[in-house]
């Protein structure tokens, strides 16, 4: 017998049919051209041969470590070699795939193609492969390829979701005397997606999840190129990321976004930050109860601290501790309605200057004992 292409090394090409290998070590039934019939009532799919897969010298084949398994779908044809040589043909090891351009979409009924149905709005078979998913273009990823006839349904999602107008702290509307930032809303950059061929590197699962290491560029007809280099990574929930051609990195969360850090968490911001909230937020300082783990805010020369309430209270609570002003110029305070100052204890004002009282009513002043300069 034959081993290892020793002696009448033989080589097939055929079509993964199933993937779902009983012992999990990634094998593949492959029906192979010229070997196997493409009459199923003949050789069943599951009457094929198992294939082993060839991995590259990214995955240690051991223990787990690399990829594993293998990503090949049924549907997928395949290229390799029977280990046993012509004798049984039992023993396949698969060396790669051959992506082309399918000219028709599978049938299930029939073999070389993938035997698993799309489904129909009821649920039932269609007798119409999963793989390939379209035909007459090229197996390559569209995002890869870039025909703008042919838009990748990722690439229209994102491009749906972009959010614009945000808008940011607004003084200027209800307080006018107040100095605010100059900026009212931000929006989210433009997709810089601008692939080309063959330099687009992309990944996409079965469920959509996607990678893409983007290096394309573009020379126009005064020989000056133009880079298109991009980073994207996406969910098919439509949560991502992508960091742009100038470097710019933005994080789409389409839920909830959970953040712990079990030791510090520090942030330095060069240039000027923007947080918009829908709903409400609430930040809880010194959980521990740990003495001095304060919440310092710090605003440094020429600039202000703005805090406005559209339509609701404005509540400052110390439970047992001091409430203290420290005001290095003037103090002003200006009351639409009543102002209630409810003191428990004593209340002692001194100042170094005069004293004026301005009232358009009357003034009550009541006591047990009321000492005028005494």
């Amino acid at each position: 017998m034959a081993f290892l292409g020793i002696s009448e090394f033989k080589w097939f090409v055929g079509v993964v049919e199933d993937r779902h290998d009983p012992q999990k070590l990634g094998r593949l039934r492959v029906r192979c051209l010229g070997i196997h019939t493409s009459d199923k009532t003949k050789i069943a799919t599951a009457d094929l041969p198992w294939a082993s897969v060839s991995l590259p010298t990214t995955a240690s084949g051991i223990s787990g470590l690399g990829q594993s398994p293998s990503f090949i779908v049924e549907g997928s044809w395949v290229w390799g070699y029977f280990r046993d040589g012509s004798d049984l043909l039992q023993e396949l090891v698969i060396v790669g795939t051959l992506p082309g351009k399918p000219s028709e979409l599978g049938k299930t009924a029939s073999g070389f193609y993938d035997p698993n149905s799309r489904l129909d709005a009821d649920g039932q078979p269609t007798g119409v492969s999963i793989y390939p998913k379209q035909a007459s273009e090229p197996d390559t990823n569209r995002l890869a390829v870039n025909d703008t006839t042919k838009e990748h349904s990722s690439l229209t999602s994102r491009k749906a979701a972009r959010l614009e107008n945000i808008p940011t702290a607004d003084f200027d509307e209800i307080s006018p005397n107040i100095t605010a930032s100059d900026t009212d809303n931000w929006s989210q950059p433009s997709i810089t997606y601008n692939a080309v061929y063959p330099y687009n590197h992309v990944f996409e699962s079965e469920s959509g999840h996607i990678k893409e290491f983007d290096d394309s560029f573009t020379v126009d007809k005064d020989g000056v190129r133009t880079n298109h280099y991009r980073i994207h990574e996406r969910h098919n929930s439509g949560t991502s990321y992508e960091i742009d051609i100038h470097g710019n990195r933005i994080d789409l969360n389409t839920a909830s976004y959970f953040n712990i850090t079990n030791k510090d968490n520090k942030h330095y911001i060069k240039g000027n930050s923007d947080v918009t909230i829908d709903g409400r937020h609430k930040v809880y300082i010194n959980k521990s109860g740990i003495a001095d783990n304060n919440y310092d805010i710090q605003v440094g020369p020429n600039a202000n601290v703005n805090i406005q309430v559209d339509n609701g209270n404005l509540n400052v609570v110390t439970k047992t501790g001091q409430f203290n002003f420290d005001v290095g110029a003037d103090f002003n305070c200006n009351v639409a309605g009543n102002y209630n100052l409810n003191v428990q204890g004593n209340e002692t004002k001194t100042v170094e200057g005069t004293t004026t009282h301005n009232t358009t009513g009357s003034t009550t002043i009541r006591g047990s004992t009321i000492d005028l300069n005494p």
